[in-house]
């Protein structure tokens, strides 16, 4: 088939990959002018190493990785060790996959390389999607530019505010958080006396927290510090306020504030997502990644749930025809990243939790054995578990 892709983040590249190392001829049509990612680092858990082995990337975006030891949450007030979760070889061995964290620029860059590398993928920059229509037995993919593209299937893979979404099921916009993330990375040799150099840490506190962990094997550290405001009601990869940043975490522990001085240049993200919904899919168009399922971060599993779509999408593809394979996909996955979407919201109200309901949650995790942690996790880093028919 002849495959049109609307967007050329992570999900959208992997979608191309996958499709193409089936026989299929694929175009993806990115908006800006050139192929990139916004934003630092990513999680990469157990179940995305599943979608790397797949894509043939393993050894590609294990070479640009840094491997944490461990997981640790700590409170940003008072400093105590909260809960820890060892990622070394008891973690790997429980569920046959390593846990890693990455750039997200690099990864972005293997899945464009291999994309790039393969005959059977086209790469356009400087397209941007508008609509769609069903024509007989293919779409037709219209662009702001007033040209048209015409397909076999048309993947929406653009995004938080996908035009192919809008297009499919009405103009709705997303669910604004209040939550506010402002992003940075420092270089390592910057970093406080201390700090962690080989952890995800998460300093938890009321309406925030902190979480840094390393990139690029140890060359970067990256920053999310997230709090809660009614200040800002839309933005994304703006330039932020350091003072305010400041202010809001005033009264975190001294460590907490010696990590945000170093930095002098914020990007900040207002946190968006959307209820679960059905409705994927519409004749020969359906939709991928944030497109059609946007979560917070507080799992960290946006990309990772996206390249899942791409391998299910592409195995229901090969098992059977495109009108059965949409829904076939789509009720594959549609409880799997509801569930997702839902838990990464409880997992920002237990890291932000104040008062009794904080006190609460490090009673109930402190202490708690490696392999309790480990199984709480199993339902997400176990998966997937499609079948194709």
């Amino acid at each position: 088939m002849k495959i049109l892709i609307a967007g050329g983040g992570i999900g959208g590249l992997g979608a191309a990959l996958a499709l193409a190392q089936r026989g299929h001829t694929v175009r993806v049509f990115e908006r800006t002018t050139e192929f990139r990612e916004i934003g630092a680092g990513i999680q990469l858990g157990p179940n995305v190493f599943k979608m790397f082995d797949r894509l043939g990337v393993r050894a590609e975006m294990l070479a640009l990785a840094a491997m944490p030891r461990a997981l640790v949450m700590r409170c940003a007030i008072h400093g105590h060790e909260i809960t820890r979760v060892p990622l070394g070889e008891g973690f790997e061995a429980r569920f046959g996959q390593p846990y890693a964290v990455i750039h997200r620029g690099d990864m972005h860059g293997v899945l464009l390389r291999a994309c790039a590398a393969h005959p059977g993928v086209a790469l356009t920059t400087g397209r941007a999607a508008r609509d769609y229509s069903r024509i007989g037995d293919q779409v037709a993919l219209y662009f702001e530019d007033g040209s048209s593209e015409r397909g076999d299937l048309l993947i929406g893979a653009d995004g938080l505010w996908s035009r192919i979404r809008t297009a499919m099921l009405g103009a709705e916009k997303p669910v604004v958080s209040g939550h506010i993330a402002y992003r940075a990375v420092l270089p390592m040799e910057a970093v406080p006396q201390g700090i962690p150099r080989d952890e995800v840490v998460l300093h938890a506190g009321p309406r925030l927290h902190l979480v840094h962990y390393p990139l690029r094997r140890g060359e970067l550290m990256n920053l999310v510090a997230v709090f809660h405001s009614a200040e800002y009601s839309e933005g994304w990869d703006e330039a932020g306020d350091p003072a305010l940043l400041q202010r809001h975490f005033a009264r975190t522990r001294p460590e907490v504030r010696a990590m945000l001085e170093k930095i002098e240049t914020w990007k900040y993200w207002v946190l968006c997502d959307r209820e679960p919904k059905r409705g994927w899919q519409d004749g020969r168009a359906v939709l991928l990644g944030d497109a059609a399922h946007p979560m917070l971060q507080y799992l960290a599993q946006g990309a990772n749930m996206a390249l899942e779509d791409a391998l299910c999408l592409t195995d229901m593809l090969a098992a059977l025809p495109v009108e059965a394979a949409l829904p076939a996909y789509e009720a594959a996955r549609v409880l799997r990243t509801g569930r997702v979407q839902s838990m990464a919201r409880l997992y920002g109200d237990i890291y932000h939790a104040a008062d009794v309901r904080a006190e609460l949650r490090d009673a109930m995790l402190t202490g708690r054995p490696a392999e309790a942690a480990w199984e709480g996790m199993a339902w997400l880093y176990d998966g997937p578990d499609w079948q194709a028919p």
